[in-house]
C-alpha cells in the first residue's frame, strides 16, 4: 500500500513547520491502512511516548477536531502541550497501578500508539493492562517492536519474554477455539480480538467481539450453518 507524499499523515510529516517528531517513513502506510476509518470522528487517542510533542499535533491534524488526544510519557516537562489542547498524564508505562489509575480517568480508548520506551517490560506491561480496555473495534498498534531483537533493550532472535515472542503466543490464543487438541475454552483476548497484523517494526492488534467461529455449506441455493466445531 502507497500513500502518496502529498496525502495524509506523511504530507504533515514531511511538511511540518511544529514541534519535533522522529518517524520510520515504512509506518505511514500502516497508519493510513488501520487509522483511516477513526477520521474526523470524535476518537479518543491515546499515545505512549510524547517526547518533543511533535506526534501529538500530527494525530490532531489527521483525526480532526472532534477528536481527543491523550499523550503519556513520564517525564514531567510534557504537561507543557496541554497548553495545545492536550490531554497529558505523567506516568511510567511499565507500572501497572499508573494504568490502573489512567483507565478510571479515561474510560474510553479507541486507538493506542505505543511508542514510549521500546523495553520489553514497558511494551508488555502496557498490552496486558490496556488491551482489554480498548473499545470494541478499537486499534492498539505497537511500534518499534525491532526492540525484541536487540539486546540492549532485552530482546534477542527468539529470546523468551519479548514482545514478538508473546505475540507469536497471541496469535495461538487468537485460535483458541480451533486448536481442539488442548481443549481449553477461549480466552478473553481470543473473544475480543478480531486480527493480529505483522509488519516490518509494528504490530496492530484489532478489536471486535467474537463468538465461536460456525462454518456452513452453501449448495442449489441453500446454506446449512454446521454446529460450532463442524467443518
Amino acid at each position: 500500500m502507497t500513500v502518496p507524499v502529498s496525502e495524509g499523515l506523511l504530507s504533515f510529516f514531511m511538511n511540518n513547520k511544529g514541534r519535533w517528531t522522529q518517524r520510520w517513513l515504512d509506518y505511514f502506510p500502516v497508519y493510513e491502512r488501520h487509522f483511516a476509518p477513526f477520521k474526523n470522528s470524535a476518537v479518543t487517542v491515546l499515545e505512549i511516548g510524547v517526547n518533543k510533542g511533535g506526534s501529538l499535533a500530527m494525530w490532531r491534524d489527521y483525526f480532526g477536531p472532534e477528536a481527543t488526544i491523550i499523550g503519556v510519557d513520564i517525564n514531567e516537562s510534557c504537561r507543557i502541550l496541554e497548553n495545545d489542547g492536550f490531554l497529558i498524564e505523567i506516568g511510567d508505562q511499565a507500572d501497572s497501578a499508573f494504568w490502573d489509575g489512567f483507565k478510571q480517568r479515561h474510560p474510553k480508548v479507541d486507538i493506542l500508539i505505543d511508542d514510549g520506551g521500546h523495553w520489553m517490560q514497558q511494551q508488555i506491561v502496557t498490552f496486558r493492562c490496556m488491551f482489554p480496555h480498548i473499545s470494541e473495534n478499537g486499534i492498539y498498534l505497537c511500534e518499534d517492536v525491532l526492540t525484541s531483537y536487540w539486546a540492549k533493550f532485552g530482546g534477542g532472535l527468539g529470546r523468551s519474554g519479548t514482545f514478538i515472542e508473546m505475540t507469536k503466543s497471541l496469535i495461538d490464543e487468537l485460535n483458541q477455539w480451533q486448536i481442539l487438541a488442548i481443549g481449553e475454552p477461549p480466552t478473553e483476548f481470543t473473544k475480543s480480538c478480531a486480527s493480529i497484523h505483522c509488519y516490518t517494526g509494528i504490530v496492530v492488534f484489532e478489536k471486535a467481539s467474537r463468538s465461536i467461529p460456525r462454518a456452513a455449506i452453501s449448495s442449489a441455493g441453500k446454506v446449512i450453518v454446521l454446529p460450532p466445531g463442524q467443518a
